[in-house]
């Protein structure tokens, strides 16, 4: 069994440097470190998040808020859909005690039950 390698954020935010310094390019690092290309470009997309100690970009910050926005409306969804259901449900069941009038009671007329002046 191969033990997974790991990097620090030092190593991994140099190696991102060297790629956007464009010194070397992305097969070239891929190379001389013996790291896989989709490796490098996920530590870039990292890297553009501030994951490695530096400063998020703009843009990977705007990218970071719409996924977050973007899976609070898919959550919203989801219980908007679930509680509308859950009304529809319950709106289509028949009324336990046998009444079907909107008030639930017995008309106020025949409860009067009080002195006639």
């Amino acid at each position: 069994m191969r033990n997974q390698r790991s990097f620090s954020a030092e190593f991994k935010r140099q190696v991102i440097q060297e790629l956007l310094s464009e010194e070397s390019r992305p097969a070239q690092l891929c190379r001389r470190y013996n790291i896989s290309s989709s490796l490098l470009y996920y530590w870039k997309k990292q890297y553009g998040r501030g994951k490695f100690n530096n400063e998020p970009t703009e843009e990977a910050a705007l990218k970071d808020r719409v996924e977050k926005l973007e899976r609070l409306v898919g959550k919203l969804t989801l219980e908007n859909e679930f509680l509308k259901k859950g009304l529809q449900s319950s709106l289509n069941q028949p009324r336990r005690n046998g009444n079907s009038s909107p008030g639930g009671g017995p008309s106020s007329a025949a409860s009067g039950g009080g002195v006639s002046s």
